[in-house]
């Protein structure tokens, strides 16, 4: 362990019960996404407090400060998102709201101001050839639709935290991204290093247009709405034997509108899916299935399918653990680490996935935590493994990426061959909705 690492890990040490409190205080006042106001003002409080200047509203809500390391190079963002899912069932829901920290969001504030504290410490900055960008984002987790709606019209055109970012610049000069979160697949190490494979997703709803006429005395002048989405419903189901087990597809809906009245047949019928895949080819292939799916069922029945898609997150492209990973994880002896490997697949979706997209991801997840995620039951049991180690792995990572020149920064960098351009990413998510 070199001086700066000693450096490094006192600071965070130093600043434990600061941090202790900073998670506390965050999980117990959690708020939604693009309105995470208090959560964002705690955060600019701590960064000030690290003597570095944040800028604020990024996005609504989102919190950004650059550290300048001794020498020029590339910056490194630390990431950290700033809401909460709806949870109202979960003991420390905002009363004000139902939101909670159930996805242990405020696990990964906590690393990024900890992060914040040791690289601004005396002799640790200095050894750094590039920037770290500690950037809290809004809204990583599903924003529905009507909500999206009502914040277009306040100028929020994408759907999630990072992509509108990538739309409005706040990743401009951002060269590659630093993220954590809790264990999001079974792991029985402190540690999983390396980006896990996530799967996107696209929003649709669907608006089945039938004919009223009375349910008793005329059924045979009407034509039953609801009889098409459940035929659609049938047809979607049919497809699984369509779908490749490696593309991991998952197509979950809700009838949101069923119907005016008991004795009328159903003229109108809204029908809100999920479609999920591992790439944004199989994802494709999965939406126009269950597009036609939906069009024919409603055709059968002399009914209309009125397909409405709205942007989703990319999939997060899989990597292996990055040397300054295993560095940073070295350092931390008291820890279990292992690496993730190829054909690990988190079925869930993360808008991480559209930065993956877009540039390269340094990630690693921690344990410390039990109990489902997005459930009642999910909590933080060791405060050690869930807020204070992924501060120290945090700050660690982004002083092995920048250190000696920011040789391993430039190497990822080197290797890393991006999807989209920024302009390019922007132009696929206006064609998605």
């Amino acid at each position: 362990m070199d001086a700066v690492e000693q450096k490094i890990l006192a600071a965070v040490d130093a600043q434990r019960e600061t941090l202790l409190a900073f998670a506390q205080d965050i999980g117990a006042h959690a708020e939604p996404g693009f309105f995470e106001t208090r959560t964002a003002a705690r955060v600019a409080e701590l960064l000030r407090g690290c003597g570095l200047s944040p800028q604020t509203g990024l996005a609504r809500t989102g919190v950004k400060a650059v550290l300048q390391g001794g020498a020029p190079g590339p910056c490194a963002a630390v990431i950290g998102e700033l809401d909460g899912i709806l949870c109202p069932a979960h003991p420390a829901a905002n009363p004000e709201n139902g939101v909670a920290h159930a996805c242990g969001h405020n696990a990964q504030l906590t690393a990024l101001v900890g992060a914040a504290l040791a690289l601004s410490a005396p002799g640790v900055a200095e050894a750094l050839s590039g920037s770290v960008a500690f950037f809290a984002v809004p809204a990583e987790e599903y924003v529905p639709i009507g909500t999206r709606q009502a914040l277009q019209k306040q100028g929020v055109e994408f759907c999630c935290g990072k992509s509108e970012l990538l739309r409005t610049g706040g990743f401009d000069g951002v060269d590659l991204a630093l993220t954590t979160h809790v264990h999001m697949i079974p792991c029985e190490s402190d540690l999983l290093l390396g980006n896990v494979a996530c799967n996107g997703f696209t929003s649709k709803t669907v608006v089945f247009h039938g004919k009223a006429a009375h349910a008793a005395t005329a059924p045979h002048a009407g034509v039953n709405a609801l009889n098409a989405a459940v035929l659609a419903l049938n047809a979607v189901g049919l497809l699984r034997e369509t779908f490749r087990e490696c593309d991991t597809v998952r197509i979950h809906t809700n009838i949101r509108e069923g119907g005016a009245a008991l004795n009328v047949v159903p003229e109108t019928v809204v029908m809100e899916a999920m479609v999920r895949a591992a790439t944004l080819e199989a994802l494709d292939d999965a939406a126009r299935k269950f597009d036609r799916a939906c069009t024919h069922a409603a055709e059968a029945l002399g009914a209309h399918a009125e397909i409405l898609t709205y942007q989703g997150y990319m999939p997060v492209r899989p990597a292996p653990a990055n040397p300054a990973l295993l560095a940073a994880a070295a350092a931390l002896p008291g820890l279990s680490a292992q690496c993730a490997e190829p054909g690990m697949q988190n079925i869930a979706s993360t808008d991480v996935g559209d930065l993956s997209q877009v540039m390269p991801v340094v990630n690693f997840t921690h344990g410390g935590t039990a109990g489902a995620l997005h459930s009642a039951d999910f909590a933080v049991t060791d405060v050690d493994k869930a807020y204070i180690a992924p501060a120290k792995m945090m700050a660690l990572t982004a002083y092995h990426l920048l250190k000696d020149g920011a040789v391993l920064a430039r190497r990822t960098m080197d290797g890393f061959t991006p999807v989209f351009t920024r302009e390019s990413y922007i132009e696929t998510v206006r064609r998605q909705g």
